[in-house]
């Protein structure tokens, strides 16, 4: 029975995404506002189907259904409730159901956000674009992907579970849902980018309509990125949080290319220009979210993040080819609609900086790309394995990097158009003194690499400004409202909060890499082999191996080692690195101790059980400022949620009343000290 609803909530679906396709496609044709509404309803209809089939799915998991295949082979009557909820996404079948779900619930939104303008042809297209994206995802759900596939032949009474590393940290709960959530909303300003290239409507008008989900999907991707390194440092035991793994390079490529597009797309709607670049870096973005799906569920990489071969690779790659020569094809056909009337007036301006910025992170998600599918090419070409290691992509990126840090400082604070010297003197004179300050003292305190030099000088230097931006908006208000500082700042971040949002992001941009830089400059990391009672001493940390114990449940049998950690004679505690084996897997999988603290991590493995003479094998490290890189990421998350405030909404709001012109720059969210020119017409 389950098996029937759910097959059939997605044969609804699918059959909702053509008919919605159909009746737009005609209501466009034929000016009918009929039929263009009822096209919306489908939408809606799409979302039910999407909702049904997922819950059939959790009521299969839940209620240890074997008749389904997909539960068979990642369920068990061992693994606990939560892990058994999380499933879900566990193997390909559902987690592209997820993605369905997460995709049809963009599309709800979107139709229902823009419901006073569903006759609008904008809105219609890009509708019919994002029913397009669902037909494809329901037609490997009911193809090559489907989840609701019966066992052939004698039922099982209970299955193997999902994969180990995927029940053995709570982070499995959360980090995948993150990074669809940031992956699949890309599709929102895809969707409108196609519409305005098919109507024509090419003035700044459409980006209304984008900005604010780009920047929920890019905040969503962060955090999903962030929360996939904390998964890896906390279950894989190898001490580290990225590795340059392909599937790790597949979420990092969208989040690069839609992070361009974050920031070039205020050079638009400020000046009109960088047309171009916004469209290509949308439809970029979108084909980027596809490759990752494509290496993550089609076995051609060999990754823990990825699943097994499957047959869905070759569709992923052929819809991949459509959408990039349908974009292209689009941007090409109207290229004359897309020259800009605005120009660079001067090289030290904001607009140069970001399209500077444009062309880094243009170059870096190439860097990034060549190292990940290239290996993949060799192989397919020539049928020989290549490896492209981290120190390719630590040489070729670093570079990009450091400038990239250096534009996140000076960008915000480089008026718009041309700026004369004495408007630079004022606004870098202190950043770049506490900058080069900085870099002297990290040099007195024993720094000798120059690239660690220069992020602690650059980050200062960050710092230093995006301080100065916030406490010159202030002063201004409060000079202007006679408030107290703290209402003034709070009024200041809500009156325009996509500026300051950005600077917050900044900051926890700034403590991600001066993170990163310390933690790969100064972490030590050791193996010692122990007896019962002895120690030994790592990087001024005393550790003692005290004994074991194992505890067998139905789950998994865990064998775990009792370690006393000091330091400068002070008892840190007793940690347990643990090796546990699950029933239906020979492999162990390793369990870290970690000890976080707000200036280093202590991190103990089990390499190794006690041997017949009792001695255990244990990995001792320590991780300088770990803790910062998740600070970090939270602090990113926390400016785009303030980047989408109230001011935002309230804009989106008046758009919808007023129907936004496709053929007018909608008003500058610029400096509150740099009112800037009249606007450019598109």
């Amino acid at each position: 029975m389950r098996a029937a609803i759910g097959y059939g909530a997605l044969v609804w679906g699918g059959a909702a995404c053509v008919l919605g396709i159909v009746a737009l496609g005609a209501g466009l044709r034929r000016s009918d506002d009929r039929l263009l509404l009822l096209g919306r309803r489908f939408v809606f209809a799409v979302l039910v189907a999407a909702v049904v089939a997922v819950a059939v799915m959790e009521w299969a998991l839940l209620s240890h259904d074997f008749s389904l295949e997909y539960v068979a082979k990642n369920g068990s009557l061992a693994t606990p409730v939560f892990y058994t909820a999380a499933s879900l996404w566990a193997s390909l079948e559902g987690s592209i159901l997820l993605w369905m779900l997460i995709l049809a619930g963009y599309l709800g939104l979107t139709a229902y956000r823009f419901r006073d303008r569903a006759t609008d042809p904008l809105v219609a297209w890009a509708t019919i674009t994002g029913l397009a994206v669902a037909l494809f995802f329901f037609i490997l759900l009911l193809g090559p992907a489907n989840p609701f596939r019966l066992v052939a032949g004698v039922v099982p009474t209970d299955g193997p579970g999902p994969n180990p590393l995927l029940q053995n940290h709570p982070l499995m709960a959360v980090h995948p849902p993150m990074l669809y959530l940031g992956y699949v909303g890309f599709t929102v300003p895809f969707m409108f980018a196609i519409a305005a290239l098919v109507t024509g409507r090419l003035g700044e008008g459409w980006l209304i309509e984008t900005r604010r989900a780009a920047v929920l999907a890019w905040g969503f991707l962060t955090v999903g990125i962030v929360l996939g390194g904390w998964w890896s440092y906390e279950v894989l035991g190898w001490g580290g949080y990225w590795a340059w793994d392909p599937v790790e390079n597949a979420s990092l490529l969208p989040w690069l290319t839609g992070t361009a597009y974050i920031h070039s797309v205020m050079v638009q709607e400020r000046r009109g220009m960088l047309r171009v670049w916004n469209l290509s870096l949308l439809i970029a973005t979108f084909c980027l979210t596809i490759l990752g799906t494509f290496l993550t569920r089609s076995g051609v990489v060999n990754s823990v993040h990825s699943f097994s071969e499957s047959a869905i690779g070759p569709m992923l790659l052929l819809f991949l080819g459509v959408v990039a020569v349908v974009g292209i094809g689009l941007i090409a056909w109207r290229g004359d609609l897309l020259r800009s009337h605005g120009k660079i007036d001067s090289v030290v301006s904001r607009e140069s900086a970001f399209l500077a910025n444009n062309l880094l992170f243009a170059a870096f998600a190439f860097v990034v790309l060549l190292g990940t599918v290239f290996p993949l090419l060799v192989e397919a070409l020539q049928d020989r394995r290549l490896s492209v290691g981290e120190p390719y992509f630590d040489r070729m990126t670093l570079p990009i990097g450091m400038a990239l840090l250096f534009l996140m400082a000076a960008a915000p604070a480089l008026p718009w158009r041309a700026t004369s010297g004495e408007v630079l003197q004022r606004r870098f004179r202190v950043p770049a003194w506490i900058g080069v300050l900085t870099m002297l003292v990290a040099v007195l305190l024993g720094t000798r690499g120059v690239a660690q030099v220069l992020v602690f000088g650059l980050a200062a230097f960050a710092l230093t400004g995006i301080a100065q931006q916030f406490g010159m908006a202030v002063r201004s208000r409060s000079s202007v409202h006679g408030e107290k500082i703290p209402v003034a700042l709070g009024r200041t971040v809500t009156g325009n909060p996509r500026k300051y949002g950005g600077l917050v992001v900044h900051v926890g941009v700034v403590l991600v890499a001066v993170a990163i830089s310390v933690g790969a400059h100064w972490s030590t990391s050791r193996e010692v082999r122990l007896g019962e009672n002895e120690s030994a001493t790592v990087a001024g940390y005393t550790v003692t191996y005290l004994g074991s114990d194992t505890t067998v449940t139905e789950q998994k049998t865990t064998s775990a080692a009792q370690v006393r950690v000091e330091r400068g004679g002070d008892d840190l505690g007793v940690y347990e690195p643990a090796i546990s084996t699950f029933p239906n897997s020979t492999q162990g999988i390793g369990t870290p101790s970690v000890r976080t603290g707000i200036t280093r991590d202590v991190y103990l493995t089990l390499i190794s059980s006690p041997n017949e003479s009792g001695r255990v094998t244990l990995g001792v490290a320590v991780n300088p400022m770990v803790v910062w890189l998740w600070i970090g990421g939270g602090v990113m998350f926390l400016g785009t949620l303030i980047a989408v405030g109230p001011s935002a909404r309230s804009s989106l709001r008046r758009a919808r009343r007023t129907g936004p012109s496709p053929d007018v720059s909608e008003p500058t969210e610029g400096d509150s000290t740099d009112p800037g020119p009249a606007e450019v017409p598109a």
